[in-house]
């Protein structure tokens, strides 16, 4: 089997309009979140969320079609570009036909049918735009990154809630590895700050008043967040061929579903991933270094996470470092594993174990070394990045450093 590794990323969140920006907030711990700016914030019960502030379609996209796109779709669409320009690869007709582009998206066009709705609904239009289901639509991201870039190889989105993005690097790097494809587009996007999503949120009540503080003990909930992110990954043999720089290797992919409640969830499925991500990878617990938590800040899901890593990694867990970074850019939801996935392979790259955020005291139930407020120095051999969706639907991605002087 083929080796798979990043040779592109890119990205676009509260954190920064590009993966410069998005590292730089993380290592100096800037969040993006902020108080919320939408209409009628006033009435959700939370009042915070990682927007992708002052955002303009018009400073990235030329054409009015383009700006026609729903957010969601020009988010993917912003971090493919950087994403393939950062890889720098010269294209083939051939390769071209053998590239993958792979997204995750959980609520796709989600702003245009919330504008759609309150048009017919509240001030009784008749018609909707006749482009209202093409920017709706799921795989929107995905077909304008194909069509934008020639791209002719096996194209789809996939939508697993919160694990939309880790399922869809998944199926880019087996593709890849069982050769399929030889290079892959992947990542998810998601735009999600739509009143009538925000008010769906607010009934839920998982949704914390004030900021998101993963495996504090006076941990409130999750915030939202939003944004797109994108990785190039193609064979080792490729890379290593043209010189190209990469950021680490895609080792293993493994996913789970619990099978038993449709939000609270279990400990058995999320440590199964883990494990299958290991093994998929060929990898031991004492290869790993740091686990990317999926770490949303509900009472219920910290400690389950950390119970699952433990029972993966018995007494490897002690010496683990982990961390969420949805405390500074919020939880996602479908864009959460590809976002991660591209902080996970710059802590790799950067030799830095990103931290986790707004942590005051320990919990009992969360006895791991969290990464508490700091970035920490760290040279990183292996690591994990979660996602555990609501539906119990679990993906777990392994990367390793690829050290000098490797080949397939």
């Amino acid at each position: 089997m083929r080796r798979v590794v990043i040779t592109g990323l890119g990205v676009i969140c509260s954190l920064g309009r590009d993966k410069q920006q998005f590292w730089q907030s993380i290592e100096s711990v800037r969040s993006g979140v902020l108080p919320l700016e939408c209409a009628r914030a006033d009435q959700l019960a939370f009042k915070n969320g990682g927007q992708v502030r002052g955002f303009d379609p018009a400073e990235y996209f030329e054409s009015r079609e383009e700006r026609m796109f729903d957010p969601f779709a020009q988010f993917q669409l912003i971090s493919a570009d950087e994403a393939l320009a950062d890889a720098g690869i010269e294209w083939t007709d051939e390769l071209r036909d053998r590239t993958a582009v792979i997204t995750g998206s959980s609520l796709a066009g989600q702003t245009t049918e919330d504008g759609e709705y309150y048009k017919l609904y509240a001030e009784n239009r008749e018609r909707f735009h006749p482009f209202t289901i093409p920017r709706c639509m799921a795989n929107a991201g995905a077909s304008q990154i194909s069509m934008r870039h020639g791209l002719r190889g096996p194209a789809m989105t996939l939508s697993t809630a919160c694990s939309s993005s880790n399922h869809a690097l998944g199926t880019a790097f087996w593709l890849i590895r069982n050769g399929v494809a030889d290079a892959a587009v992947t990542g998810g996007s998601e735009a999600l700050f739509a009143f009538g999503n925000l008010k769906a949120w607010d009934a839920l009540r998982v949704v914390a008043p004030d900021t998101c503080r993963p495996f504090s003990k006076d941990r409130e909930g999750m915030v939202l967040g939003e944004g797109g992110a994108t990785l190039v990954l193609e064979t080792l043999d490729a890379a290593l061929a043209r010189g190209a720089h990469i950021y680490a290797e895609v080792a293993g992919f493994g996913m789970t579903a619990d099978a038993s409640h449709i939000t609270k969830p279990s400990v058995a499925g999320p440590a199964r991933a883990m494990q299958a991500a290991l093994d998929d990878a060929g990898l031991a617990p004492g290869d790993i270094d740091y686990i990317n938590a999926h770490g949303t800040g509900t009472p219920v899901n910290d400690p389950n996470e950390v119970r699952a890593i433990r029972a993966v990694f018995g007494g490897d867990a002690e010496r683990l470092a982990v961390s969420s970074t949805k405390a500074l850019h919020g939880h996602t939801l479908g864009a959460a594993g590809g976002i991660e996935a591209v902080a996970t392979a710059l802590a790799i790259h950067n030799a830095v174990v990103p931290p986790t955020a707004n942590y005051t005291e320990p919990d009992p139930e969360c006895d791991l070394d969290v990464v508490p407020n700091e970035p920490r120095p760290c040279e990183i051999r292996g690591a994990l990045s979660n996602s555990f969706a609501f539906g119990g639907l679990n993906a777990s991605v392994a990367f390793r450093r690829l050290d000098e002087g490797a080949s397939s």
